[in-house]
């Protein structure tokens, strides 16, 4: 018999995600990924101004923010021939790379960390040993023995309180854990200075767009004006203030963040080959430096590998029928050509109508549709979306600074290449594209100071901003690499207004359910032989399933009309099927 084991939610981030998978003889024999809530972005910006879709699409999620407004704006530029001048071009960039900065440390430590260290086990380390293990590793100062001594004072009062707080719920003592009291403790400490840094990196979004979550900075201009020379705008204090926040932030990733993942993964390389899934990657390429159009000056690269064959990269063309996306296992009322015809996203359908089963329920009854996310397909072929495909399109690519990075990382760890597909690859690979982000934003914020200084004062082409001279049709694409991965937005535009609308996020394609072929996406393919140690605490589950930093937070939060949530959920259960 096998064991039907159902984690509900599984994300730390927000909770709508579900997954269900069948153990036999101590591994996985099938998985399951449910997202239980509807989305309908799509709906609301129906009919609305497309200069203002961007501000309602924005709010798809407050965690990886300002990167569907960017998609947004690029899809209606793209669709009326709008070209960017290039220091906005920068100032986008080096809002992305803030982003990047930020949601990829915080993954790290708040997210994921926990997945693999052992909060409790840390009361049994030596400060001292600590210290000394801190700094062979790193330069970073915070690094003397008082001061660990003073941070496992602060765990212990958690512990023997009873109330371990934000450190509750955890796997402690689970015997996946290795990691020696030592390291837990240094990972703890680091967890709890990444919570007051996470708050200063954001700043610059505050400076550029006025706030933090969703800034302003894309339509209309940006909160302040860049005005070098006037105390109301966004003068040399400001933009130095910029350039000081860039500059702690890539410390802290270099001497903080990326010491932990390699000190962290030494221990853990059993897990090089474990997750590993299908083997397609997928890669729409970002940070453009000459243009959104010219893809070849992208810093990340655009392409597909198949079948883990990093001889060959494929392109990717988001205009024709590569990709299309199906609804044969989703709660959506079926597409007037059938459920198993795909759609392209110009022509997708958004319709929320279904009648048959949905949550909530037990367990998920996989001879029905089983989820809310649709799933999408390049050339009929299931993608993965992320860090690790954008690493490695660009190994692929032949692009030395990503080689360099990723060499360096696997001949530190002592593991092979193939290492890289994997729970532990797509880790390692979000840490080493942090660092990669970290030295291009930076540039990007060199070039924008150098523009300014220059007295680059170029304008967007913005009279093809009014509709009265618009075309009576037309469409458009935008995309970009958001931090989780591929992200699409394609609109069509008719008599002034938004015609149709329609979004693929990266957790569109890693986290949907089965296609009309019975092929699996990438959240369900990569826990399939996953050895599980103890099936009331399904560690190994969490931990490839948070590799991928899963965020469903583009879906719609549900309530009735008195505000009451529709549906409970349970943490952890499992039964016998």
């Amino acid at each position: 018999m096998a064991n039907r084991i159902v984690v509900d939610p599984i994300t730390r981030i927000e909770g709508h995600l579900r997954i269900e998978v069948e153990v036999k003889d101590g591994k996985i024999t099938e998985a399951y990924s449910s997202s239980p809530m509807v989305r309908g972005l799509e709906n609301i910006v129906k009919g609305r101004d497309p200069r203002d879709v961007w501000a309602f699409v924005q709010r798809a999620c407050g965690v990886c923010t300002t990167i569907h407004a960017l998609a947004s704006v690029r899809s209606v530029e793209d669709s009326l021939g709008i070209e960017v001048p290039p220091n906005a071009e920068m100032v986008r960039n080096i809002m992305e790379g803030a982003l990047y900065m930020h949601d990829h440390t915080v993954h790290f430590y708040h997210l994921h960390a926990l997945d693999w260290v052992d909060v409790v086990n840390a009361l049994k380390a030596d400060p001292a040993e600590t210290s000394k293990l801190a700094q062979s590793i790193s330069s970073w100062p915070k690094s003397s023995p008082g001061y660990f001594s003073d941070i496992k004072k602060r765990i212990t009062k958690f512990v023997e309180s009873g109330q371990l707080g934000i450190f509750a719920n955890g796997y402690w003592g689970h015997p996946q854990m290795k990691l020696p009291p030592e390291v837990n403790l240094l990972a703890v400490a680091h967890y709890l200075e990444a919570l007051e840094w996470q708050k200063e990196i954001v700043k610059i979004h505050t400076i550029f767009g006025g706030k933090n979550p969703h800034p302003n900075y894309l339509v209309g201009g940006m909160a302040c004006a860049i005005n070098t020379e006037s105390p109301g705008g966004i003068n040399a204090e400001r933009l130095a203030y910029v350039g000081r926040l860039l500059k702690e932030g890539k410390q802290f990733i270099e001497q903080v963040y990326i010491p932990d993942l390699l000190a962290i993964a030494s221990f853990y390389k059993d897990w090089g080959a474990i997750g590993k899934g299908f083997g397609n990657y997928m890669s729409y390429g970002d940070f453009p430096t000459n243009g959104y159009r010219d893809i070849s000056n992208f810093k990340f690269q655009q392409g597909v590998i198949l079948d883990r064959d990093l001889s060959k990269v494929y392109d990717v063309d988001h205009r024709n029928d590569d990709i299309a996306e199906f609804i044969n296992n989703s709660w959506y009322d079926d597409y007037s050509e059938g459920k198993d015809h795909g759609k392209h996203p110009w022509d997708g359908e958004t319709n929320i109508n279904y009648s048959g089963p949905k949550p909530p329920y037990d367990q998920l009854d996989i001879n029905q549709k089983y989820s809310f996310i649709k799933t999408p397909r390049w050339r009929g072929k299931p993608m993965e979306v992320g860090p690790l495909s954008r690493l490695l399109v660009g190994y692929a690519r032949g692009n030395k600074e990503i080689q360099d990075a990723v060499n360096g990382a696997l001949g530190h760890l002592d593991v092979p290449v193939e290492a890289l597909f994997s729970t532990l690859g797509r880790t390692a690979a979000r840490g080493i594209e942090t660092q990669l982000v970290a030295n291009w934003t930076m540039e990007f914020y060199d070039t924008l100071l150098l523009n300014i200084k220059n007295g680059d004062t170029r304008m967007a082409n913005m009279d093809k901003w009014e509709p009265e001279l618009w075309p009576t049709e037309s469409k458009g694409v935008g995309f970009a690499e958001a931090p989780r991965g591929a992200l699409g937005h394609w609109i069509q535009i008719k008599e002034g207004k938004t015609e149709n609308y329609q979004l693929v996020v990266p957790s569109t394609w890693n986290a949907s359910p089965r296609d009309p072929k019975g092929q699996r996406s990438a959240y369900e393919s990569t826990l399939l032989g996953t050895p599980v140690a103890d099936p009331e605490l399904p560690l190994e589950i969490i931990r490839t399933i948070h590799s991928f930093d899963p965020c469903i937070a583009c879906a719609v939060h549900l309530y009735d009309e008195h505000g009451k949530h529709l549906s409970q959920v349970q943490n952890v259960s499992s039964c016998e099927i």
